[in-house]
């Protein structure tokens, strides 16, 4: 990996945003013009239901609620719903607590509304909120998650000093997942550097977030470097880390090693995941060997997991050019009760591949399992 001279976060952060910015401004601008008129009146109805449980201090605890509901809102374009049940919430004695204001930055962030979250961060001590690293963290993750590289430059740069905070092993790992984001993998493995120079120490999550950028970026040799460097560093791989590197060797075609890391986690009291398994599969599907995609595929089900979308993208045109219907049948079945995410142009090419095959019964199955999961397939 080349090591790029050392040099202050904001320089590195300045060159990254310039290459980006023109691609983030064109992308980032929430897009839900056409669906803006969609659903208002229900819409409306759960935001009111939203704003009556908010009494309940049970309710303002729920994260995964607010998260979802704001979503939801988001995909119709109801951006100034959001904003209002936000100004609803500073009626609770909750809008004192840094926590929770930092969890209605994050969420504000996952919508794409950084302007409204950095709002709502300037308002913190007006709102009797103390501002510690634990918000400026959410404010950068915001800021990330939302797209708006060009930002982050300025909150890096003039927020610590101005409240008087230290950036935190949290704060360098969402620069560097900004970096990774943005494509500049370099400047985000050198961020370990910076770092260390400034007496935090890297976490797994550190390491993770360079795997996963270099293993999945083709950059195998890389990553690698950094899987060598989280062990000079006495940091133990975890269940990510491992998935991580297993990608890795998958896709340069040493599925063989990737397969003695299940043993390697086995030692290590590291259970195997979807993942793990989907890593496996795509190697050998890149491999051409049906037989082991087979053998692997059946380990996910012994081990009581769900097919996840990676596999099932993978895994089903394979099957179908191999003419291993039965399990592309099992497979799209298994998905569905499952409920997980389906890529609806390779069930169609299972629905297709069974009826040419007269396999009716099987391909009508998947049409019903379709519409009852809210997905349209037609057997031609």
């Amino acid at each position: 990996m080349s090591k790029a001279q050392p040099q202050s976060v904001y320089r590195r952060l300045r060159g990254a945003f310039d290459s980006v910015a023109t691609v983030a401004a064109a992308s980032t601008q929430p897009a839900a013009t056409t669906t803006a008129t969609s659903k208002p009146s229900s819409l409306r109805k759960m935001v009111k239901r939203f704003k009556e449980s908010s009494e309940s201090q049970d309710f303002r605890s729920r994260f995964d609620v607010y998260l979802n509901s704001f979503k939801r809102l988001a995909k119709y374009g109801k951006f100034s719903l959001i904003e209002e049940i936000v100004e609803h919430q500073k009626k609770f004695e909750d809008i004192t607590g840094e926590q929770f204001v930092s969890r209605l930055i994050v969420i504000y962030g996952r919508v794409g509304m950084f302007k409204q979250a950095r709002k709502l961060f300037d308002e913190m001590p007006d709102l009797n909120c103390p501002r510690t690293v634990y918000s400026f963290n959410a404010l950068l993750s915001a800021c990330i998650d939302s797209g708006e590289f060009d930002q982050i430059d300025g909150i890096v740069k003039d927020l610590p000093p101005k409240l008087g905070i230290t950036l935190d092993v949290v704060s360098h790992n969402t620069i560097m997942k900004g970096f990774c984001k943005m494509g500049a993998l370099d400047s985000a493995a050198s961020t370990l550097d910076e770092m260390m120079k400034k007496g935090v120490s890297p976490s797994v999550v550190s390491f993770n977030t360079l795997l996963n950028a270099f293993y999945r970026n083709g950059r195998f040799e890389d990553g690698e470097s950094i899987w060598n460097r989280m062990a000079e560093m006495d940091v133990a791989p975890d269940i990510i880390s491992y998935n991580s590197r297993m990608l890795g060797l998958a896709l340069v075609k040493r599925v063989e090693e990737a397969e003695k890391l299940i043993d390697e986690m086995g030692t290590k009291g590291i259970e195997p995941d979807g993942h793990s398994f989907s890593a496996l599969i795509q190697g050998y599907v890149k491999d051409d060997n049906l037989e082991a995609v087979k053998r692997w595929y059946r380990e996910i089900e012994k081990n009581e997991l769900a097919p996840n979308k990676a596999i099932f993208k993978t895994l089903v045109p394979f099957l179908c050019e191999k003419s291993d219907l039965q399990l592309a049948f099992e497979l799209c079945r298994d998905t569905f009760r499952a409920k997980c995410g389906v890529d609806v142009k390779s069930m169609q090419l299972v629905v297709d591949e069974l009826t040419k095959e007269s396999k009716v019964q099987e391909a009508e199955e998947l049409v019903q399992l379709a519409k009852k999961n809210k997905y349209k397939l037609i057997i031609s």
